[in-house]
């Protein structure tokens, strides 16, 4: 799916500097995102661009592509994924699994479920 792929390729991969502009046009303003772990929802895309930031500042370098799917179900798409990258010069790899829930145009809802790199 379309949406799938900008989430996961202009948003997770895309320019640190534009995520916020980025996550405006992936996901609602009334958007929220569901972490294993951290406290608080995280809502609106400029939460998620933050978190997005946040969490790839960890490495010197990453990239995720999807492992398996996307999966459509109604308004629910799902996918497995893996990051590739580096963290203080070594070499790092994990995998998650992303569901999200749309409304036809943009995500809403996110879920996942990452492994700890």
């Amino acid at each position: 799916m379309t949406l799938y792929r900008r989430w996961l390729h202009e948003l997770w991969n895309g320019d640190l500097d534009d995520l916020e502009s980025i996550a405006a046009r992936i996901v609602t303003g009334d958007f929220v995102g569901h972490w294993p772990g951290r406290p608080a929802l995280v809502t609106g895309p400029d939460q998620l661009a933050a978190v997005i930031r946040e969490g790839r500042g960890m490495f010197d370098e990453i990239t995720f592509a999807v492992d398996v799917g996307p999966v459509v179900d109604g308004d629910l798409i799902s996918a497995r994924w893996v990051a590739r990258g580096r963290r203080n010069g070594t070499p790092a790899e994990f995998h998650g699994h992303d569901i999200l829930r749309h409304d036809g145009r943009m995500f809403v809802e996110y879920w996942v479920i990452a492994e700890t790199p």
